[in-house]
């Protein structure tokens, strides 16, 4: 057999369209004529039946169009028409926003595809407030999947400035597509009461709805985050509010806030914010050691920016720990700071209270004290179960710090604190992480401290503990691990990737991180940071990489206050910095926390 090549020309293409092109713009050759709004169009029978389903069964073998010389298309617009022919002519579609229902319209009729999905391409690329509604209308009409799903988005996360500045558009949207923002979880700006509003005056612009589907509407808002007394209102502001569906889930987010401390552990769908993924809560610190703030800020680690948050601590105070259930803070114990008697002189002791605080309506809520007043402890969370374990305590009356070895837990069902498993030994500047629902706690010091003011502490025992206990919540006792490689007081732990990270202390050496591997029992050394700190805050987020937020660090012989955020990826053991914080900060407590923008 003889060899041959086979050889491809793009322009034989191009040049084909072309010249029919060419023939049409003279209307040489032309076999048929299509009609829409009174104006003609002459075509050729073969290249539409080629380029379009709908023209191939149209001048099918059995059909009475297969000989026709006119074809009437009252469906379509001129406009709609023409655009799709030049296409189909071309491979060019001209369209725009003002065209593009018509253009949508014909290539539809015609089941011309490609000219479908470019116009699906043109809505998606091109969302912004102004248009999401009508595109919404337009996609949902058409049943382009991919362009609703775009608009329905946009419409979320542009809902502020909808409210503010297109309200009419929203109450012309289409069921679906308020439906589907109704199940967004990300609202950005946006509070429940508004979007409860929005679906009313919807309803009563669209209305009445059958049963069925004014149910499914009004189910997808979430009644828990509103106040009890707009709940109460709500009953009455539409008919479609009293069906008995919607009056049991208006009865279950009242039931929702008389819940008290157990709101934590009861949380649904119905009470949880329309919110991006948590964002990292610092806690109180300052620019001093010495004299704490009670602001607390927001770090969003995607945009990497700070805000300051509108409520502030009930307290002031340092050595404090914090941690997030369920959507709430929680504040508890650490030294007050309190200001000073009629001599000027600033008190502190550790304290027992605890607080807590309920983004969903800025507000804070005292719970049920601790049973010990502890300060520089350590708290974790377990299965929503609050541990308090070791740290110091206030002898009454005097300046001594007593450090304890006791451990509490917080029971939300009963709102009250239980002693749990005490430690080994007393400890207190130790630090503590979960893996595997196992609580393990490490380094610290054992002495005891007096207080000679408010601000300098005298340690009689400055020996760093290496030890590393666990603790199994169900069991009864602590059992040891293997000690770290250095001994460290007022570090982190924090549990990454199915390991457990040491970073860092106060006292030398201060740059030192090591992994522990609960499974062999063993400590590795890792990379240290260059520059070490102590007194920082610090936060694991969900991708594995942790956050270190200001701290305190010696230069020149001087203890200086940084504004710095550390990044460390532990899959690469590699740290860097990442941002600055807007002023220098020590003495931070860290946790995620979903929060309203």
């Amino acid at each position: 057999m003889d060899s041959y090549s086979l050889l491809y020309s793009s322009s034989q293409r191009t040049g084909l369209l072309s010249g029919f092109q060419r023939l049409r713009s003279l209307r040489l050759m032309c076999d048929v004529v299509l009609e829409a709004g009174g104006i003609s169009f002459p075509c050729h029978r073969a290249l539409l039946a080629s380029s379009s389903e709908y023209f191939w069964a149209l001048f099918g073998e059995t059909t009475a169009e297969r000989f026709a010389g006119c074809v009437s298309l009252p469906a379509l617009t001129p406009e709609g028409l023409d655009a799709i022919l030049d296409f189909l002519y071309s491979g060019w579609l001209s369209v725009s926003p003002p065209t593009l229902h018509s253009v949508l319209q014909a290539a539809r009729y015609l089941q011309v595809e490609p000219a479908v999905s470019i116009c699906e391409r043109f809505i998606s690329d091109g969302l912004c407030a102004e248009n999401c509604c009508s595109y919404a209308n337009l996609a949902e009409h058409h049943a382009l999947s991919d362009a609703f799903a775009a608009a329905n988005q946009t419409i979320a996360l542009e809902m502020a400035t909808l409210l503010r500045e297109s309200r009419d558009d929203l109450l012309r949207l289409n069921i679906q597509s308020l439906m589907a923002l109704l199940d967004a979880d990300e609202i950005p700006g946006v509070k429940e009461a508004e979007l409860i509003m929005v679906v009313i005056d919807w309803l009563n612009e669209n209305g009445p709805l059958p049963l069925l589907k004014s149910n499914s509407l009004l189910s997808r808002l979430r009644f828990g985050l509103i106040s009890p007394s707009d709940i109460a209102i709500l009953g009455h502001a539409h008919k479609a509010m009293t069906t008995p569906l919607i009056r049991g889930q208006l009865t279950r987010a009242l039931e929702y806030h008389r819940l008290g401390p157990s709101q934590a552990i009861s949380q649904s769908r119905q009470t949880t914010l329309r919110v991006s993924p948590a964002r990292v809560l610092l806690v109180g610190g300052g620019a001093s050691p010495d004299w704490p703030e009670q602001t607390m800020m927001a770090f969003d680690p995607g945009s990497r920016k700070f805000s300051t948050l509108s409520s502030s601590l009930p307290l002031r105070l340092r050595n404090h720990c914090v941690c997030s259930v369920g959507g709430f803070l929680f504040v508890i114990g650490g030294e007050e700071f309190k200001d000073g008697d009629e001599d000027g002189k600033k008190s502190a002791a550790a304290s027992n209270q605890v607080w807590r605080y309920d983004p969903r309506f800025d507000c804070w809520e005292q719970l049920e004290s601790m049973l010990e007043r502890r300060a520089q402890f350590t708290c974790c969370v377990v299965a929503d179960v609050i541990y308090a374990i070791g740290g110091q305590s206030t002898r009454p009356n005097t300046n001594t710090h007593t450090s304890v070895a006791s451990v509490e837990f917080y029971d939300m069902r009963t709102a009250s604190w239980r002693k749990g498993a005490a430690m080994p030994r007393p400890l207190y500047g130790h630090a503590s992480a979960v893996l595997d629902g196992d609580i393990y706690v490490a380094g610290g010091l054992t002495g005891n401290r007096i207080q000679q003011n408010y601000s300098v502490n005298l340690y009689d025992q400055r020996e760093s503990s290496k030890e590393v206990h666990s603790w199994d919540p169900r069991g009864r006792l602590w059992e040891r691990r293997a000690p770290m490689s250095i001994a460290r007081f007022h570090h982190r732990l924090a549990a990454a990737n199915g390991h457990i990270y040491a970073l860092l202390g106060m006292y030398e050496p201060f740059c030192n991180i090591e992994r522990y591997d609960a499974r062999a029992d063993h400590w590795t050394q890792l990379r240290p940071l260059l520059v070490g700190s102590f007194n920082y805050g610090m936060a694991s987020m969900p991708s594995g990489n942790l956050l270190v937020f200001g701290g305190r660090r010696w230069s020149d012989g001087q203890e200086v206050i940084v504004k710095s955020v550390l990044e460390y990826d532990p899959k690469i053991d590699c740290w860097r910095e990442i941002c600055q914080i807007p002023r220098p900060l020590t003495g931070t407590e860290c946790t995620l926390l979903p929060l309203p923008d």
